[in-house]
């Protein structure tokens, strides 16, 4: 099912360019840096895209690396997915960190990430005493191994 919704921008740059999707049917639009940076190996960076954005309740922005500079540079979206909420109206950054052992320079107009819009579901959340049983229980980070059972 595809749910249409309208994100307002503001440019709060004459240099910001607006998220793009680049191919007809893609879930993620392209986030641009507004400036010229270089990140040192494991330096973070919170990057500006000189925009500002209006979710429509109901729905999130999330910002998502991109693929090809991960793997390529070793840059990628720190806190991924970022999560912009319908009430935030201060100016989108990407926070990014460079994993390689390379400085990595940056470009004014230079795509960093992918911007998706997602549905939100708001729960209630009951406090109970007990919790059902499972066959997982409270198996996690990696119990159930590396190889195929």
């Amino acid at each position: 099912m595809t749910q249409n919704c309208v994100v307002k921008i503001k440019k709060l740059t004459a240099t910001a360019i607006p998220p793009q999707y680049a191919h007809a049917g893609d879930s993620g639009a392209d986030l641009f840096s507004t400036v010229d940076d270089t990140l040192q190996p494991m330096e973070r960076k919170a990057i500006p895209t000189g925009l500002s954005v209006e979710v429509p309740k109901g729905f999130e922005l999330q910002v998502r690396p991109k693929s090809g500079l991960a793997l390529k540079s070793g840059l990628t979206v720190l806190n991924t997915p970022g999560t912009i909420d319908f009430g935030y109206r201060g100016e989108v950054k990407v926070i990014l960190i460079n994993l390689s052992s390379d400085p990595y320079q940056l470009k004014a107009g230079q795509k960093i990430a992918q911007l998706v819009v997602a549905p939100v579901v708001y729960a209630q959340f009951q406090e109970v005493e007990e919790l059902s049983e499972t066959t997982r229980g409270d198996g996690g980070f990696g119990s159930t191994g590396l190889n195929s059972v």
